[in-house]
């Protein structure tokens, strides 16, 4: 297993009334569906994307991710443009998912009972937790709104924030325009998966 570098969008995993309560239960949902992909890694990489993005899609707003990572050129993009740039964008964070957790050997993914608050937003903490060696901290910035609580950034090992590094990745692509950033991320796809997803 390795670890996954990319956050994550449109689809709720069931009403957003009954987990809206609870910032945690987005995640426990998506480590259930790591989990259970980490054992099905011998499955088609499709099969495996297809299974993983429903949790992928309620752990996390996307949309507010992606505006995060661009920052004050999502304003200037065209609308079509944005569309297809969130599109890939998802696409390509379920793929991460899937290329990343891929084998299982007894790991665990633990949601730590303790949160914190760091303004209107809630910080759910994780631990993977591997059969052999040093467990890995993955920490939820989870914001609430109109569908609950979705995640907007992760924290690797409690301080990386994922949406700064992407922010840092992206910023040459962006500057040559927003397709350009869609074919980059595209090739990733291809890569990972083979050519077998498109957004």
């Amino acid at each position: 297993m390795r670890l996954a570098p990319a956050l994550a969008v449109l689809a709720w995993i069931g009403p957003a009334a009954a987990q809206g309560a609870d910032p945690a239960a987005p995640i426990r949902a998506l480590d259930n569906a790591l989990i259970s992909a980490m054992k099905t890694g011998h499955a088609p990489f499709a099969t495996r994307y297809q299974a993983l993005a429903p949790a992928v899609d309620g752990a996390f707003d996307l949309p507010q991710v992606l505006k995060t990572v661009v920052g004050l050129r999502w304003a200037s993009i065209p609308q079509d443009a944005q569309t297809r740039l969130l599109a890939t964008f998802r696409a390509y964070t379920i793929a991460n998912y899937a290329a990343n957790f891929n084998s299982w050997s007894g790991d665990r993914i633990d949601v730590l009972p303790q949160t914190r608050t760091v303004g209107a937003d809630r910080v759910v903490e994780t631990q993977i937790e591997p059969k052999s060696g040093e467990p890995t901290r993955l920490d939820y910035v989870m914001r609430q709104g109109p569908q609950g609580w979705r995640a907007v950034d992760v924290l690797e090992q409690s301080t990386i924030s994922q949406a700064a590094v992407q922010r840092s990745d992206f910023r040459s692509l962006l500057a040559g325009g927003p397709d350009k950033l869609v074919g980059s991320l595209q090739q990733k796809i291809d890569t990972m998966s083979g050519g077998t997803i498109k957004p």
